[in-house]
């Protein structure tokens, strides 16, 4: 199982680049045209797009938008304001390798079924397991000075929340989430996660115990299967010799 745990970087983002400033631009015209595709690379260039690492909170007004297109990005976070595209069907930041995890608000998009990302970045997934950050010591944070609640959208300060990770399928995949919680009472309400991930939400880091993964699993039925036959002919042995002395006793006792 992977130890591997990457440290989550807050300030990712060059807010006074050319880049960022087109980027903003571009949301804002789409969100006024009101445009079903939400390609950044296409907008900005491939040389512009390759500075981009988060998106903006105002991706909140592309309320039309259906697909979102950011394969090949340097993006590492998308912002809790996901959750308001309340038109997104389609979600592709394949080979976005920085991209470990996204925000729980995302699965407020109801209409969103179809997803294509790089699962073997993502935090906790099945193929690798790569390990959850530590939230208590490695927090994250969002540019404004307070965050919401990712159930209830109650406003609070850092101080306040509780930040935890679960797993949860999102379009077409099990993704790791990150939830920012101002209560057990919303916390309750998180749904469980889909077998063969970790079964509540936690705090992460290198204690956590993961499920095997799918080599370790191949692994072990490997052992499994070979310790098997090891004992089917440990008992073959046992049952010929068993058989030999039988066949020895019975001669001895006729010639009595």
């Amino acid at each position: 199982m992977s130890t591997r745990i990457s440290a989550i970087r807050n300030d990712v983002q060059d807010r006074n680049s050319e880049a960022w400033k087109k980027l903003c631009e571009y949301v804002d015209e789409l969100a006024d045209n009101g445009g079903d595709e939400f390609s950044p690379k296409e907008a900005l260039g491939a040389e512009l797009f390759s500075e981009i690492r988060e998106l903006p909170e105002s991706i909140a007004k592309l309320r039309k938008v259906k697909k979102v297109w950011l394969y090949g990005s340097k993006i590492e976070r998308i912002p809790p304001e996901i959750g308001e595209m309340e038109s997104l069907e389609y979600f592709d930041p394949y080979t976005s390798y920085e991209l470990h995890w996204l925000p729980y608000e995302i699965s407020r998009c109801k209409r969103l079924k179809d997803s294509r990302i790089s699962t073997r970045a993502l935090y906790g997934n099945y193929k690798n397991r790569m390990g959850f950050p530590r939230l208590d010591r490695n927090p994250v944070r969002y540019t404004q000075e307070s965050v919401k609640c990712s159930i209830c959208d109650k406003e609070m300060s850092y101080d306040k929340t509780n930040q935890l990770w679960t797993s949860l399928r999102i379009g077409t995949d099990v993704v790791p989430l990150l939830i920012n919680s101002c209560s057990e009472q919303c916390e309750s309400q998180i749904p469980s996660p889909p077998e063969n991930y970790v079964p509540y939400f936690h705090k992460g880091g290198s204690s956590l115990k993961q499920p095997l993964t799918e080599d370790e699993k191949w692994e072990l039925e490997m052992e499994n299967r070979e310790k098997s036959d090891h004992i089917k002919h440990d008992v073959k042995v046992v049952e010929k010799k068993k058989t030999k002395r039988l066949s020895v006793i019975r001669k001895i006792w006729e010639k009595k």
